[in-house]
């Protein structure tokens, strides 16, 4: 099963990490990796892949083998030291592949760029470097069937990061969603790729044996084909290929060759919206479950579209509907159990999709200081060897128990560092993420460390020392993270500014500084 970033086009807003400190510190190295003294690398968890007691989480391609107690990352220079990020993630067995994007600014907005792949075939161990999905200048056409078509040239990065990636180990195939550059496969391990043509908007279904005559190329302006964009891709138990582009989902039962196109007409047998941005496979003791976050485009043939999920269980003979009004990013599956994530949090069904459970408060422990903002979305989640692994904009979690209880995980940095730097000094306390937005952020998180459990009082000063904001609670002996949110003791959200702090426990004082801005 793949995992895929959530840095759709249309909303052209790279998932950044709010998280100070956020600095790549690493020691020492075993079995190839590099181990992450920080722990994961950025809070905001788009990507997760989990099986045989192997997670690897993104956008760093942070792994762990022992549930989250040590981190390690691959030392690979095409993602660290670089703007690059992850964008679409699968690991069978010994094999990871890894769709690398970026965010550039051209014209001053924000495009998602794509910037190759990374893959490895043992384990992560080392990784290979593979250069985007593109066209030559020359490849403007395009041979399907008996048929030679017009296609476009893609040949620039911008707009074709690879939002989905999903690898077959039986055939060895590559295959790849990204946006402009469409549906895409690879037979060699992403040395070559080659075009995957889906029908064009006005046709729903395609066959090599017929003759045709449209252009292969994404919409641009009034020209092309939404269902020429990529955005999602599965190659499922059953051998079935489904593609998800902004104009449908796509079905082949022939290795790609043959395609039938599914959208909405307007009714609970149809999908909820053409925008087909994740699938995701739950595996039966039959025909596999395909499970689809439909979102709407704005552009549905004259029909209402909405977000929410749509399910196939007979291959896509029939279709149902589900959490209507919903963006949801990604699924995970415990049996007949569903998980899916969205961005008003982790929702629960064991009646296939009839009714759902969930979860949008996430605390540690009913003593814990630690949580998940209030309003993070969840970008992606897995289930594996009994444990729940959920990513959200604020931090990774963990469940062992189907989320009764959580273990929350952000980037660590120490107060005490092995090896103090500039980066990562040795203090007594720090606030993050700092600056501090109240809109984006929420709170913020005050750490410290206590030599016992007692009581502690943290003051909040204005640039003046006058102290505008009192918190009395009770510290636990070891690291501690208490919260903020940005008010006042009369509850009235506090101007921008320059704010100092003071933790107080028994004879111990620890002081820092807090950048409030909008």
């Amino acid at each position: 099963m793949s995992t895929k970033s959530i840095l759709f086009a249309c909303l052209l807003v790279l998932v950044t990490s709010h998280s100070a400190h956020a600095q790549r510190v690493f020691l020492g190295s075993a079995a190839g990796l590099l181990q992450s003294e920080i722990g994961i690398l950025n809070n905001s968890v788009a990507n997760l892949h989990a099986a045989d007691g192997m997670v690897w989480v993104g956008p760093y391609l942070n792994l762990t083998e022992d549930g989250g107690q040590s981190w390690f990352v691959p030392e690979t220079d095409s993602l660290f030291g670089t703007v690059n990020r992850l964008f679409s993630l699968d690991v069978e067995g010994m094999t990871v592949v890894a769709g690398l994007g970026r965010a550039d600014r051209t014209g001053g907005q924000s495009v998602q760029t794509a910037a190759g792949f990374l893959i490895s075939e043992d384990g992560g161990n080392t990784f290979s470097y593979r250069f985007p999905q593109l066209d030559g200048p020359e490849d403007d056409t395009e041979v399907y069937g008996v048929s030679v078509l017009d296609a476009l040239p893609v040949i620039v990065p911008q707009q074709s990061p690879p939002f989905d990636i999903d690898y077959n180990g039986a055939s060895g195939t590559i295959w790849v969603a990204g946006w402009a550059s469409g549906i895409r496969k690879s037979d060699d391990m992403g040395r070559n790729w080659s075009r995957v043509v889906l029908p064009p908007d006005d046709l729903d279904f395609i066959t090599p044996q017929t003759p045709y005559s449209f252009s292969v190329e994404p919409q641009r302006g009034g020209t092309g084909s939404l269902n020429h964009m990529g955005f999602s891709i599965l190659h499922d138990a059953a051998g079935t290929v489904w593609a998800g582009t902004a104009g449908g989902l796509n079905r082949s039962v022939d290795g790609g060759l043959t395609w039938q196109k599914f959208k909405t007409d307007g009714t609970q047998g149809s999908l909820t919206g053409n925008w087909v941005i994740s699938i995701e496979e739950q595996v039966t003791g039959g025909m596999p479950i395909i499970w689809t976050a439909t979102w709407n485009t704005g552009d549905t043939d004259g029909q209402t579209g909405k977000f929410g999920v749509t399910f196939t269980e007979d291959g896509g003979q029939n279709f149902k509907q589900t959490l209507i009004g919903e963006r949801i990013y990604d699924f995970a599956f415990d049996g007949a159990k569903v998980y899916a994530a969205g961005d008003n949090g982790l929702f629960i069904s064991s009646d296939a999709g009839d009714t759902w459970d969930s979860i949008s408060d996430f605390i540690e422990d009913s003593g814990s200081q630690r949580r998940v903002r209030p309003n993070a979305s969840i970008f992606s989640v897995e289930y594996a060897n009994g444990i729940l692994w959920v990513g959200t904009s604020d931090g990774l979690l963990k469940s062992a128990d189907q989320g009764s209880t959580w273990t929350i995980f952000h980037v660590n940095v120490p107060l005490h560092p092995e090896e103090p730097s500039d980066a990562v000094p040795d203090v007594n306390t720090y606030a993050y993420p700092n600056p501090f937005s109240r809109g984006d952020d929420v709170f913020i998180r005050i750490k410290y460390e206590l030599d016992r459990s007692e009581s502690v009082d943290i003051r909040v000063f204005d640039y003046g020392m006058n102290v505008i904001r009192t918190m009395n609670l009770n510290g636990i002996q070891g690291v501690n993270e208490s919260m903020w949110d940005g008010t006042d003791d009369n509850g009235i959200q506090v101007p921008n500014g320059v704010y100092f702090y003071e933790v107080r426990s028994g004879n111990s004082r620890f002081r820092g500084k807090i950048l409030v801005i909008e």
